[in-house]
């Protein structure tokens, strides 16, 4: 099986391996680092025990981050939840690749090779998506390892779906989020 091509993304700190802590980091700073990395809604204490990092003055950033526009907070549960403004990191992600050193034809040959995988990823495991993967994780003739290796592919088919749309984005919209000197300059 060919390993997947790693995902286009600049800002994708959490596969580094590093801890927060061994960056040196300040509290507020691992605080931004784990609220933008966030996939689901969490409360205060979870980021801040992701961060490493007492309660008051965690929630004291997340405010910050949420009059930012960074996050959005959620109070329709028992508890109130914090998550990322998926939008914006998408036109903030879109707008570094545009801004890379990637022209457009290298992301349109990376999309093929993620959009490649995943077909590779349909026809091996014969499903059609992560969720219809998981299910086949409860086979009983499969072997704890076989488990754990598809329960690996649908987080990164998943992973791997979410850098196709904002790669995809980054190309459709490629003159649009060129720097506004290149714009400028065009216009001329």
């Amino acid at each position: 099986m060919k390993a997947h091509p790693e995902p286009l993304c600049m800002s994708d700190a959490s596969d580094s391996g590093d801890s927060l802590m061994s960056a040196h980091t300040t509290g507020a700073d691992r605080v931004r680092m784990v609220a933008r990395q966030l996939s689901e809604p969490r409360t205060v204490n979870w980021i801040a025990s992701e961060a490493e990092w007492s309660h008051e003055p965690t929630k004291r950033v997340i405010k910050r981050l949420v009059d930012d526009g960074i996050l959005r907070r959620d109070e329709s549960g028992s508890h109130t939840t914090y998550y990322p403004d998926y939008r914006q990191q998408a036109i903030q992600e879109a707008t570094r690749l545009r801004d890379s050193d990637h022209s457009v034809e290298e992301l349109t040959d990376r999309l093929a090779e993620m959009n490649d995988q995943i077909s590779e990823w349909k026809a091996e495991f014969d499903v059609e998506s992560p969720n219809q993967l998981r299910a086949t994780v409860a086979d009983t003739a499969l072997s704890a390892e076989a488990r754990s290796h598809r329960r690996e592919i649908a987080r990164q088919w998943e992973r791997l779906a979410h850098r196709i749309e904002i790669v995809s984005f980054a190309i459709r919209e490629w003159e649009f989020l060129a720097p506004s000197t290149d714009q400028a300059t065009a216009g001329n």
